[in-house]
Parts: C-alpha cells; structure tokens; sequence
C-alpha cells in the first residue's frame, strides 16, 4: 500500500482531498458551461434578421443615415470579422465587463442588479409552493387507495403538462376578472405576488410530485421500512420520518433544474401580469437585439442554475450518506 493511497490517510485529511476534488471538478464544469452559454448566445442573437447598429440607434424606426450606421459599427466593433468579435466578447466576459446596453445605454450590470430581485423573490416563492404541493400530493396519492393513486397521477400528470401563458390566462379570468380577489397586474405588495407564483409553481409540482410518488412507493418496500413496520411504529410517522426522507432525494437532486426552470417561465409569466424582472428585460432584449442585455441575462440564469446544482448536490450528499461513502471508494 502506497503512502499516499486512500487506505493509509488519515480520515480527516481524506475526507478533506474527496471536497477539494468535488470542488475543483464542480468548478471546471461551471466554467465550462458559462463558456458553452457565452458561445451559443452570441452566435444565436446573431441569427436573428436585423442589424445591431440600429438598435443602438433605437431600432428600425431611427431613420438613421447609411453614414451613421456605418459609424456605430466602426465604434462597437460590428464592422470587425465575426470571429474577431467573439474573441474581443470573450474577453471582455473575462474580465467582468458585460458591456453597455444598445437602447438604453446604461451599464448591463446595473441593469441586471436592479432586475434580478424581483425574478428571484418569484422563482423562490414558486419553488416553495411547488415542493409544498408536491409534498403533500406524493404522500396523499401514496396511502394506499387505489382512488388516491388514480386521482393523483392524474392531476400530477395534468399540472406537468400546463403551459404557463395557458395557466396564466385561466388564473387571471377566474380570481382576477370573476372573483376580483387578486389584481391581474404584478403590483408591488404580496398580492400583485400570488398569481406569477402559482402559475410558475403548479406544472413544477406536477413533475417533482410524479418523482416523489415513484420513489415513494419503492422506498415504502425496502427492508428497512419492514423492520420499522415490524417495531411498531405508525405508518405516518414511518412515512414522514423514513420513506420521505429518501423518497426526497431524486427531487432534491432536480432542484438546480428546478430553479433554472423557474426562471425560463419568468420569461412569459413576467410578461402576463406585467411583472418587473429579468424575464421582461430578456424579452425586451431580444426584440431590439441588444446583445449585451441578452448575453448578461443568459449568463447570470446560467450561473444561478450552476450555484444551485452544486448546492442540491451538496444536499444530497448530506442527506444520503450512500453517496459519500460510494465517493471514498473511488
């Protein structure tokens, strides 16, 4: 057995070389990814008929002279080989710099710090109702009734395949224009909060309750839910301290795509109910063709979906130590 092999370091100090490598593993792959979505974005905007120089103008509506455009390309670099202006994005990338709006000239950075609040409060706000509703809808459809299994796989089922802008709609015409119990526009207070949230939320718990639910019923099986059943325990308290815990673990570990998810949807749902976000400012961008909005937009919901796989992939190693122990014998 060599000194420095598994079996011959301390535990402690093994311990700490299995983090570190996760770590640095975990942090190649997000630069990775950020590059892989730099890449692709700046190529895509690209794709999209117009020209860049008359959204810094203000759009096809500017009027502006073939001498102007021919101006803002020489001062933006757009009149560089394609090749040359990705280069010089990189690197600007590399740096921290995400460059200067087209249309509203103000700082990308700026922009996105005065935006990202409201998305996130309504990603977050969503991600908690749809693991509350999933909660609850994967142990009600697991007790045992052949009517709660049917019934919710069937809802299950139903929520995952809503469309926001669909959901959205109904919402809005049920409790905004018959009911009048909630405001159709995203307001500032909680209110103008409950409808962008529930409709983001509900095809989410649909899919992480069909997980759940499968899991569940595997876990419901296993060996060690018998010698609980065999001890005497309830079969709630067996449920909701046992079987829950590593009936969680799969949608755990789909939370980074969760969340990732939920910021896509903001994209419609901040349109529907006119909320304020990254969502409309994306749409906006794209329209326009401002592509330093868009690449910073992009990026910032890659980095958010990248911390969090790597926070629900810590969770899950705390919360199933099968996977720490798998790890050490590598």
């Amino acid at each position: 057995m060599t000194p420095g092999s598994a079996e011959t370091r301390p535990a402690g100090q093994s311990r700490s070389f299995r983090t570190a490598r996760w770590l640095l593993l975990r942090l190649g792959g997000s630069v990775f990814v950020l590059w892989a979505v730099a890449t692709l974005t700046f190529f895509a905007i690209r794709l999209i008929p117009g020209d860049p120089a008359e959204a810094v103008l203000g759009g096809p509506g500017s009027q502006a002279s073939q001498e102007t455009l021919d101006q803002v390309r020489r001062d933006y670099g757009l009149d560089l080989p394609l090749g040359v202006q990705y280069l010089n994005a990189l690197g600007r990338l590399l740096t921290g710099d995400l460059g200067t709006s087209y249309a509203l000239k103000v700082p990308v950075a700026d922009l996105l710090a005065a935006q990202i609040g409201g998305t996130l409060v309504l990603a977050l706000a969503a991600f908690t109702v749809a693991w509350a509703i999933a909660l609850v809808l994967s142990l009600w459809s697991t007790r045992g009734s052949r009517f709660a299994a049917s019934l919710g796989q069937g809802i299950e089922l139903t929520s995952a395949a809503l469309p926001h802008f669909w959901l959205a709609t109904v919402l809005i015409a049920v409790f905004s224009s018959a009911l009048g119990w909630l405001p159709p526009v995203s307001t500032g207070g909680p209110a103008g909060l409950v409808l962008p949230t529930v409709t983001l939320a509900i095809p989410l718990a649909g899919f992480l309750a069909q997980v759940m639910r499968e899991t569940l019923l595997d876990t419901l099986d296993a060996p060690f839910i018998v010698s609980a059943r065999a001890r005497g325990e309830s079969e709630r308290g067996i449920r909701l301290r046992h079987a829950l815990r590593h009936a969680s673990l799969p949608a755990i570990s789909l939370s980074g795509w969760a969340l990732g998810y939920l910021i896509s949807g903001a994209v419609v749902v901040e349109t529907i109910f006119a909320r304020p976000g990254l969502g409309r400012t994306l749409l906006q961008a794209v329209t326009l063709r401002d592509v330093p909005i868009v690449t910073g937009v992009v990026l910032l919901a890659a980095l958010v979906y990248i911390v969090m796989t790597v926070v629900t992939d810590a969770a899950s190693r705390l919360a199933d130590p099968r996977l720490r122990r798998a790890e050490a014998g590598r």
